[in-house]
């Protein structure tokens, strides 16, 4: 069969082999996620193609090139992605398909001889389940505007935004829109406005996601911050253009008694383009170049980063009940700290409250130094953020600069809240 047949011609595949793929995904059940179900076209494409790496972009567009049935022009393009770039092993298995289908009809994707098949089934495995992901992300998309459900309120401080969704295999990142191009302030930051720029596919841990234990090859989930920025320099080749850590354990973490430590966001080994879906020792792993768009964008201590299994999108407005309920709560306890109301401000706090291994009633004297330091100032709260997270708890991780009343700049402060039996209440709080 030629390779440049059109999709007319009766010896193209009826359907194409990509069309079945995708009908497979699309016949998937559908999640509660939000994301809306799209066909793969030309049209769509376009739209989806400078949120991606240039890599992957090229390589989605190859699958389009099969989709249509254009085999010769995918061919010549596969053939110049595996040039540019040898290590990028799933483009290697499109080029060799297409070299295939030349001679006879697919049968699969990855279609090798049966010999060769049985001697590398693991890794035929993995490049279907990492092209199977990254078909996903084409035809499941966020609507405009969406935001996952995680981010109530961002901070002009946080000019970026991350957000991991495990089971598709996906890294989505944010520019906060609050701030202006000027680097001001747009005094209507909330609800969260979020503009995403970027949409990566990424790897996680070998075990999968909900780390437990140190050791256990597991990605955590929840809400956490980017730390610091790694020298590439000074890290071994398996952590590719660098990498940026992110505070895992967080004290959420803590006080469910999660161990481990050393969860970054790093780029990848020279011999891998990209790694497998489930590769990590838990660390969220990404292609050297996309990890390298990220690096020149996000800010350390100020960039939040949202971890999860799924993501759930939905219109920003949709979260105002939520955020307005939540910051009914913030506002009693900046009141009450503002009147230096100890008995009162303690109603705020959770029995359960652990700072660093210190319990309420052992870390409460700080509170109380606190307050008398303050005197009778009022208290406000500055470059508030606000991110939720709910699993068997619902909880709420909050960052703000702590102002007294004749100052002009105060302790950022860190708390997170949990609620019990309907009432907001302080597990930690602490410097960030």
């Amino acid at each position: 069969m030629a390779s440049g047949a059109p999709s007319t011609d009766a010896s193209a595949p009826a359907p194409s082999l990509l069309n079945s793929a995708l009908a497979k995904i699309q016949r998937s059940p559908t999640r509660a996620s939000g994301l809306m179900s799209v066909d793969l076209s030309e049209d769509s494409l376009k739209r989806t193609e400078p949120l991606m790496g240039k890599a992957e972009a090229r390589l989605v567009g190859i699958y389009e090139l099969i989709r249509q049935a254009r085999h010769r022009e995918a061919l010549e393009q596969a053939e110049a992605l595996t040039k540019d770039l040898p290590n990028f092993q799933l483009a290697q298995l499109v080029l060799g398909d297409l070299l295939t289908l030349q001679t006879r009809p697919l049968r699969t994707l990855g279609d090798v001889p049966d010999t060769k098949a049985l001697a590398a089934e693991q890794q035929l495995s993995v490049l279907r389940e990492q092209s199977r992901r990254r078909l996903l992300a084409l035809t499941e998309r966020p609507p405009e505007g969406a935001v996952p459900t995680q981010f109530l309120s961002l901070s002009t401080q946080s000019r970026h935004a991350i957000a991991v969704d495990a089971s598709r295999s996906r890294l989505y990142l944010f520019e906060n829109i609050s701030v202006r191009a000027d680097g001001g302030a747009d005094k209507t930051q909330s609800p969260a406005r979020l503009k995403l720029i970027g949409d990566y596919y990424i790897s996680v841990g070998q075990s999968g996601i909900d780390k437990l234990l140190e050791g256990d090859l597991r990605t955590p989930v929840g809400v956490y911050y980017i730390t610091s920025s790694l020298d590439p320099s000074r890290l071994p080749d398996l952590y590719g253009s660098g990498a940026l850590p992110i505070n895992y354990p967080n004290a959420l973490d803590v006080q469910r008694g999660k161990t481990g430590s050393g969860i970054w966001l790093h780029g990848s080994p020279s011999e891998q383009f990209a790694r497998p879906p489930l590769a990590s020792e838990g660390c969220v792993v990404l292609s050297n170049p996309d990890f390298e768009s990220i690096l020149a964008r996000v800010e350390t201590r100020t960039t939040p980063v949202v971890i999860a299994n799924e993501l759930n999108w939905v219109d920003p407005s949709a979260l105002d009940q939520d955020r307005r309920r939540f910051e009914a709560s913030l506002e009693a306890w900046r009141q009450s700290k503002s009147k230096g109301n100890l008995d009162q401000l303690r109603t705020h706090y959770s029995e359960q409250f652990n700072n660093q291994g210190q319990n309420l009633n052992d870390w409460w004297p700080h509170m109380t130094s606190e307050v008398k330091a303050q005197g009778a100032r009022e208290v406000q709260l500055k470059d508030l953020s606000m991110l939720n997270w709910r699993d068997k708890d619902d909880t709420m991780v909050v960052t703000f600069g702590e102002v007294a009343q004749g100052q002009t700049r105060g302790l950022t402060k860190r708390q997170y809240w949990i609620r019990e039996e309907d009432q907001w209440k302080i597990f930690y709080e602490g410097p960030v």
